[in-house]
């Protein structure tokens, strides 16, 4: 990738090593991702799985459209998970002590689902004015090389941004279907393979994607997205976080509230009016609204 200009991640010691050792905050400032992680025992996830499962059943089908987006505002467990110990831990170590979770999403590949995840880095269109944004994948069912687990470039997160188009492809799974405009090397990819209750964490601008599910299961991964209090939006309205760890002396985002009830009706006007406004950072420059 000699298009690419000069490496932007800045090497910083940790704060403190709850999880990681100080030679794996090493790697992961020279890689880009760290995996595997564990967080929830098989029985504690099959619990959340059989949860979210249950919804799904009632409302009729998986989490699509928005309500995938920021469920940890519509649901208790949700929210539980997002401030999980463990994960929190090993987010600490990379990025110090005072944590928003900025946001977070469901990527669900059904059996023999053709939906994919096209090479990407994260920051392309967030607006967030540091590279300093960490997100944990976790890990609801196995994601594994046989039904489409992500894929990360080790490296690529130490240049700058890197130039995307936007395809609005029907099977990709991302926002705006965006991939990197410059040559990807396959050969060159690690496959972040999971068991349930583990988790991963990769940098904002590592370049990853993911192929579709032809397998005869589910894969399930919730990806919540932890940035410093010192971090701020520079694009499109005020945009809005919620403080699990430390103090934000900041106050760059909107606190968001959490959620007393699944899916109550103060919930769901709360991530409706919240989501929307997400939308328009997302999708400015397009005439895209949803």
């Amino acid at each position: 990738m000699s298009e690419v200009s000069a490496p932007v991640w800045r090497s910083r010691q940790a704060i403190s090593n709850h999880v990681l050792t100080p030679a794996q905050v090493e790697a992961f400032g020279r890689d880009g991702y760290h995996f595997p992680l564990p967080a929830f025992s098989p029985a504690e996830i099959q619990r959340y799985r059989d949860t979210l499962e249950g919804f799904e059943r009632r409302v009729g089908g998986s989490l699509t459209g928005q309500l995938r987006n920021k469920p940890h505002l519509l649901f208790t467990w949700a929210d539980e998970m997002v401030r999980h110990p463990a994960i929190l831990d090993a987010v600490e170590d990379v990025l110090g002590p005072d944590l928003l979770v900025w946001s977070s999403s469901f990527f669900t590949k059904e059996a023999r689902d053709p939906g994919y995840v096209s090479w990407h880095q994260d920051s392309t269109y967030w607006g967030l004015s540091e590279p300093d944004v960490v997100t944990a994948w976790i890990a609801f069912s196995d994601s594994v090389v046989e039904n489409g687990c992500m894929r990360v470039i080790p490296g690529t997160h130490r240049f700058d941004q890197l130039p995307h188009k936007d395809t609005f492809a029907q099977n990709n799974m991302l926002t705006r279907g965006q991939e990197v405009m410059v040559d990807v090397d396959p050969q060159q990819a690690i496959d972040i393979e999971l068991q349930p209750g583990q988790f991963s964490l990769h940098h904002v601008r590592v370049v990853h994607g993911s192929e579709p599910n032809p397998s005869g299961r589910r894969r399930i991964g919730f990806a919540v997205r932890y940035v410093p209090t010192y971090v701020r939006q520079t694009a499109g309205p005020r945009d809005s976080a919620m403080l699990v760890r430390g103090t934000d002396r900041y106050h760059h985002f909107d606190p968001e509230p959490r959620p007393k009830v699944d899916f109550g009706d103060h919930e769901q006007a709360t991530h409706r009016r919240i989501t929307e406004e997400a939308v328009r950072i997302l999708y400015r420059g397009t005439d895209k609204v949803t």
